[in-house]
């Protein structure tokens, strides 16, 4: 990575939302505070950023370009559209990772819904990005309630990534919609640091200074 120029960062932040007709959707819970915080450390660092979020109901961070989605697909192809011109990626978003095999245009009305509805995988966009790396740093989160050493560390393989980020949602006043969190990060060595439980900007400047000793 030249130093010549500043740092190219992409950050994902929020959740999405797979429609099955047009008022109701699948999601989760996420705020996008953790990502709006990542973007918001890593351009007061000096940073370029572009931050992809889906809905949210925060203020946007000032100084990073932001680009809205709503669907998984959505993030896919902004992700892929970007990603070739960063140097680091940190993929905080929280991606539905299902949607119904059916959707409807108009609204369904209750007599006529089918209470039994069928699920397909929505595109792994981690995966699908790690194929075209070249000298890019990858940093993914893992959002858990249980095993959190374990599947943290089989997403960082699966996924190619130089880094994971992995906390429990389930613990009290951190994760999902708290303005708090509770991290653990783990490199290619496996070994973990913990940032926390702190407030949510704290915990995106102790990750940037543990990523940043990798951007060269």
């Amino acid at each position: 990575m030249s130093t010549s120029r500043p740092t190219r960062c992409l950050i994902t932040a929020g959740p999405t939302r797979e429609f099955i007709d047009p008022v109701r959707f699948i999601s989760n819970p996420s705020s996008g505070k953790m990502g709006y915080a990542l973007a918001q450390a890593a351009h007061n660092r000096g940073w370029e950023v572009t931050l992809i979020s889906g809905p949210v109901q925060i203020k946007e961070p000032e100084g990073p370009s932001c680009v809205h989605v709503i669907s998984g697909q959505e993030m896919h192809d902004a992700c892929h559209q970007h990603f070739q011109n960063c140097d680091v990626l940190i993929m905080t978003a929280a991606v539905t990772d299902m949607r119904s095999k059916m959707t409807f245009s108009q609204k369904q009305k209750k007599k006529d819904i089918s209470w039994t509805l069928e699920f397909e995988q929505v595109v792994d966009i981690l995966k699908s990005l790690s194929i075209r790396k070249k000298n890019q740093l990858m940093v993914g989160f893992a959002a858990e309630t249980q095993n959190l050493e374990e599947y943290a560390l089989r997403k960082l393989e699966e996924k190619d990534l130089d880094y994971i980020v992995a906390n429990d949602v389930s613990e009290k006043g951190a994760g999902f919609e708290s303005d708090h969190n509770h991290v653990h990060i783990y490199g290619k060595t496996k070994d973990a640091i913990q940032l926390g439980p702190s407030p949510k900007i704290k915990i995106a400047e102790g990750i940037l200074d543990h990523i940043a000793k990798s951007v060269t």
